[in-house]
């Protein structure tokens, strides 16, 4: 279906239109008259009409304004779950308690840093596969 103009004498009436096949050719056929375009347009009752009918058709009134350029240009940016639990780790001062807890002891490595990864890779490796059955 869409919307054809129809000129009939001085006056452009707003037609809805569907295309259909019979006898092996296209034909069309008129759903309705909606009314004169000029008076449509000036009360504003095409736009309410479009407006109405856009709940129900959204992503092509998104597409519609992209290609306008009037939607808002929005940035993005990732937060990876590394992030994400770096900062639940921090704030819940981990890396003191381990500190504390491994007070006077000489490691060559940083533990802390060990710990934190393995805990959330522990964290993603169950995230993968709590949902399978072993």
């Amino acid at each position: 279906m869409f919307f054809r103009q129809k000129r009939s004498g001085d006056h452009v009436y707003l037609q809805i239109v569907e295309n259909r096949w019979e006898n092996s050719g296209s034909r069309q056929r008129v759903i309705a008259t909606v009314g004169r375009l000029d008076q449509l347009q000036k009360n504003g009752q095409l736009d309410g009409l479009l407006q109405s009918g856009a709940k129900f058709a959204e992503a092509v009134m998104v597409l519609a304004a992209h290609r306008q350029g009037k939607t808002p240009s929005i940035r993005t940016s990732r937060i990876g779950p590394a992030m994400v639990f770096g900062r639940l780790w921090e704030e819940l001062h981990i890396p003191q308690v381990i500190e504390r807890l491994l007070a006077g002891r000489r490691f060559a490595l940083a533990v802390e840093r060990i710990l934190f990864l393995t805990v959330l890779l522990r964290l993603f490796h169950c995230a993968a596969s709590c949902g399978r059955a072993t």
